[in-house]
């Protein structure tokens, strides 16, 4: 049998036997017993694949935009929901005897009513065209305001309606896009989640989790940190796993952290320094006093010791003459 096949890899050419990471998982999954952070496990010819949701803390200090919804990716609601288009699309419904206008009825029973401004002609179509796109944005991105000066009345959604049209984006601490606020900082120490496996880089897990909120930014400008409440700070390389390596620092986030950072603001602290971050100023200055005095101890002794070779050398070369008079 290959030893990769007993082994997880964790970074490049880095591994872990396959056993170290199932104990770790099972602690890990004991720790979150009941919860939704518990992760699942399978084999697919032999290597092993665990996947589950991370948590992922917010420590940007530069604003993210977040982008529009893509007209590619745009998500529009079946024709039985109380959209603006199941709404007024009346020239598609039947006779009303026949069976096909009865069902379009009963799909487009929410209507929506728009009542033009009245210093304003009824057929206005570039009013009706950017009320037709308010109205789409609104239904998608429920705290974007519209700025058009038109009334809308209808039904108010259904719980599950509202579900259906929040599943596409996701909020940021409840913040959704804003023209006003499409660029801010979320909140330092907030915490969100992705749901990714074992088998993703750090490049996929960042485009994921971006993806989720329509970021705006390139994955290349983020990194992920491992925190922990020493102080130290490790940087995930491009080739790295955080789903293992996330295993394999533990479950508790009191001890262990992934923080989302920017590239280029993101520093690494090691763990020598980081025994020091957690003394007060007092404390520091006296360490920083003890180490200059017995930086100077050091040159001392250097001096003198050059000092005396320094002699000794001259003392040859007074020498020298003399001899060769002799000889």
């Amino acid at each position: 049998m290959d030893e990769t096949e007993n082994e997880v890899q964790i970074g490049e050419n880095k591994f872990v036997s396959k056993a170290t990471v199932l104990s770790h998982l099972k602690t890990y999954n004991l720790y979150y017993d009941g919860q939704n952070l518990q992760l699942r496990h399978r084999e697919e010819e032999g290597e092993l694949i665990i996947e589950g949701l991370l948590n992922i803390f917010w420590g940007l200090r530069r604003p993210i935009r977040l982008q529009m919804q893509d007209d590619h990716e745009r998500i529009r609601p079946p024709p039985s929901s109380t959209s603006w288009h199941s709404g007024c699309n009346l020239d598609s419904q039947g006779p009303p005897g026949s069976s096909e206008g009865q069902q379009t009825a009963q799909q487009s029973s929410p209507q929506v009513e728009v009542t033009p401004p009245e210093d304003q002609p009824e057929d206005n179509g570039v009013m009706e065209e950017q009320t037709d796109e308010d109205n789409e944005s609104s239904a998608q991105l429920l705290r974007t305001k519209s700025d058009a000066g038109v009334l809308r009345r209808g039904q108010r959604r259904s719980p599950s309606n509202q579900r259906k049209i929040r599943r596409h984006r996701f909020s940021i601490n409840g913040h959704f896009y804003n023209h006003k606020t499409a660029v801010f900082t979320p909140a330092y120490g907030s915490v969100t989640n992705v749901r990714i496996n074992s088998c993703m880089t750090t490049p996929q897990v960042l485009r994921v989790l971006l993806n989720k909120f329509k970021i705006e930014n390139s994955p290349d400008d983020f990194a992920l940190y491992l925190v922990h409440a020493s102080g130290e700070r490790v940087k995930l390389k491009r080739t790295d796993f955080p789903l293992v390596l996330r295993i394999i620092q533990g479950p508790c986030e009191q001890v262990c952290k992934v923080f989302l950072m920017e590239e280029d603001l993101g520093e690494e602290v090691t763990y020598d320094v980081a025994q020091y971050i957690k003394f007060e100023m007092p404390v520091l200055k006296s360490f920083i006093i003890k180490l200059k005095e017995e930086e100077d101890r050091e040159v001392q002794k250097l001096r003198r010791r050059y000092n005396y070779l320094r002699y000794i050398i001259e003392k040859q070369l007074r020498c020298l003459p003399e001899e060769s008079k002799c000889m």
